[in-house]
């Protein structure tokens, strides 16, 4: 199994972690998550399940076997989004390429309470959610139209993850969209102590936020931890999907090898 697949854990998420760090308000779950889930699925919802779970997936014969690019683009998705939440453009930036999505810094004219707008940045991370959204969805499809292609069994797999993703899809959305929210309280906690920080006869100057040390740096450092872990995050559907085509083409390869001439 390669690298990529390797990261796949079922515990606690990364992003929890780093939300819990960045915002120690923030409480761990108490809940039990087959009971969440179940109150997140309604009775169609529990009949769509019924009906991909107990349709016969046959033997696992293989319908059609072949070697598979999905690796290869599962690293290069994580590698092309990894690379732009790090080039953001302002504190960490490839020379040869720009940012495709850089992050704000105040404008010279700007005044302190103009710069302290948090709504740049909440653009900002959206900007990030959509560009992740986009490829790894797309990469998702494709690992299922493929997985669907081996055998009966990856057919049922596959109709069982497309069944999760529509009925999710809003309840995912929601919750994704409550991260940027949670940076802004750690925007304006960052903010709040570097004024206080200040002397009074120290002039407070926007242009100076972004040189190193300064506040705006370290809440940039804490934007592209939650953009990273939130990346990994929405890669794990796929890094399963992929998996279990990894597995039935291995399975299909030893049935030939095995199989009597």
């Amino acid at each position: 199994m390669t690298r990529e697949l390797q990261r796949a854990t079922f515990n606690r998420s990364a992003l929890v972690r780093v939300l819990s760090d960045t915002l120690p308000e923030v409480p761990d779950p108490k809940y039990d998550f087959g009971e969440r889930l179940g109150q997140w699925l309604d009775f169609s919802d529990a009949l769509t399940l019924f009906s991909v779970l107990n349709t016969e997936a046959g033997s696992g014969t293989p319908i059609h076997s072949g070697n598979s690019d999905l690796p290869a683009q599962l690293a290069r998705v994580r590698r092309n989004l990894s690379d732009s939440i790090h080039n953001d453009g302002v504190f960490s930036s490839d020379s040869d390429t720009l940012a495709r999505i850089p992050f704000p810094t105040p404008l010279p004219n700007a005044t302190p309470e103009s710069a302290a707008d948090f709504s740049p940045y909440h653009r900002y991370y959206l900007a990030h959610q959509r560009d992740m959204n986009s490829a790894i969805t797309a990469l998702r499809a494709n690992a299922r139209k493929a997985l669907a292609g081996q055998s009966a069994a990856g057919n049922q797999l596959a109709d069982l993850d497309a069944a999760f993703e529509k009925f999710l899809f809003t309840r995912e959305r929601n919750l994704l969209s409550n991260i940027p929210i949670m940076l802004g309280k750690r925007f304006d906690q960052r903010y709040a102590e570097h004024r206080a920080a200040l002397t009074d006869n120290i002039a407070d100057d926007p242009t100076t936020w972004t040189q190193p040390g300064n506040w705006l740096e370290a809440f940039c450092h804490d934007a592209r931890t939650a953009l990273l872990a939130e990346l990994e995050l929405r890669l794990k559907p796929v890094v399963g999907l992929i998996a279990g085509l990894i597995s039935a083409l291995g399975s299909a390869a030893e049935n030939k090898e095995t199989k009597p001439q």
